[in-house]
C-alpha cells in the first residue's frame, strides 16, 4: 500500500493523496512490512480513478509498472539483472514469491506457470483469485523496462471473461 502512496505523491503530489484517503475514509498509515486488504487497495484506485479520470484499468497497470523499480530497490537480491527479461519472468513463482512469502509470510500471491514457446517467447499462466492481471501486465512493462526489452503481449484467455486463467504470451523483439 505504501507504493500506492509513492506512485500518487510522486505523480500527483501529496495533496492529492491526502485528498484520496480522506474521501476514501482511510488512516494512510500504512508501512512496507504491512498487510492490507485487497478491498482497500481497490477503494483507493478507484477513488483515485474518479479524482483524476483516468479509468481503473489505466491506473492499475500505471501501478503495476511503477512496482517493478520499487521492488528492484527494496529487494534487489531478488532480481537478477544478468538474466535477461524473459528468464526473469521464469522465476516468479519459484523464487520471487517464495521469497516474498518468507518475508510477508501469509502473503497471497498468484500464480503464475511458464512455458517457453521459443527462444524469443514465452507463455505465463496467471491465476490468482483477485484477478489482477493488468496489474501483471505493468509489472511485467515495468520488468521490460528494467531489461531493455521490447516485446508484444496478447492476453487471451482471461479470468476477467470467464476463464480459468490468464493467457499471458510475451514475445520479445
Amino acid at each position: 500500500m505504501n507504493l500506492l502512496a509513492e506512485m500518487v505523491e510522486e505523480q500527483f503530489g501529496l495533496a492529492a493523496w491526502n485528498e484520496l484517503l480522506e474521501k476514501a475514509g482511510y488512516d494512510g498509515v500504512y508501512t512496507a512490512a504491512g498487510m492490507y486488504e485487497d478491498a482497500e487497495l481497490l477503494d483507493l484506485v478507484a477513488m483515485a480513478s474518479e479524482m483524476t479520470g483516468v479509468p481503473v484499468e489505466q491506473l492499475v497497470y500505471a501501478f503495476g509498472e511503477f512496482m517493478f523499480p520499487s521492488f528492484l530497490a527494496r529487494y534487489p537480491d531478488l532480481i537478477d539483472g544478468s538474466i535477461g527479461f524473459l528468464s526473469f519472468l521464469e522465476t516468479i513463482d519459484n523464487v520471487i514469491h517464495v521469497e516474498v512469502k518468507k518475508i510477508h509470510p501469509g502473503a497471497n500471491t498468484p500464480s503464475f506457470q511458464h512455458h517457453r514457446t521459443g527462444p524469443e517467447s514465452l507463455v505465463l499462466r496467471y491465476q490468482s483469485d483477485r484477478k489482477m492481471c493488468t496489474l501483471a501486465e505493468g509489472l511485467i512493462r515495468g520488468a521490460a523496462n528494467h531489461y531493455q526489452t521490447e516485446y508484444e503481449l496478447e492476453h487471451s484467455p482471461c479470468m476477467k471473461h470467464g476463464a480459468d486463467h490468464c493467457g499471458l504470451s510475451i514475445v520479445t523483439k
